[in-house]
């Protein structure tokens, strides 16, 4: 599949790392250093700006190694990119930790991953087929 981009940053398109790699690493375009305090929130600009095709869109999902060495995470996990979107991709991340996190430009900060959906129509009924799991939810099956 062919994206349009238009790259605005400092860095270069995002690309897969290993050969069966479904995300993409974005990139942090900034001027200066960011300071992340703990439980503070910021948004970050990666300077890319993409033409999605009808169907698809993009999803921007937190890097396990932020995540788990320093408890960095994209706050609206996933992100979505709806294809009629045409502005800058900007990346709201969090700080989960108790320290201090700096970014700095041409750090990777989330990675992307395209995925195709269907739009549906709700059908209004008044009742619903039966399951063997019926209602149940939120831990049902134990721990």
């Amino acid at each position: 599949m062919k994206i349009k981009v238009v790259n605005k940053s400092k860095n270069p398109l995002p690309k897969y790392s290993t050969e069966y790699s479904s995300g993409m690493d974005l990139c942090a375009n900034i001027d200066n250093d960011l300071i992340i305090k703990p439980l503070q929130r910021i948004l970050v600009p990666t300077g890319l700006y993409l033409e999605i095709p009808e169907g698809y869109e993009a999803q921007i999902r937190p890097r396990s190694g932020l995540a788990i060495k320093f408890g960095i995470t994209v706050l609206n996990t996933p992100g979505t990119i709806d294809a009629d979107y045409r502005g800058e991709i900007k990346v709201i991340l969090v700080n989960l930790s108790d320290t201090e996190f700096v970014i700095h430009n041409g750090d990777r900060i989330c990675q992307m991953v395209f995925s195709k959906f269907e739009k549906i129509d709700f059908q209004l009924v008044e009742t619903l087929s039966q399951s063997d799991r019926g209602e149940g939810g939120f831990g049902h099956t134990g721990i």
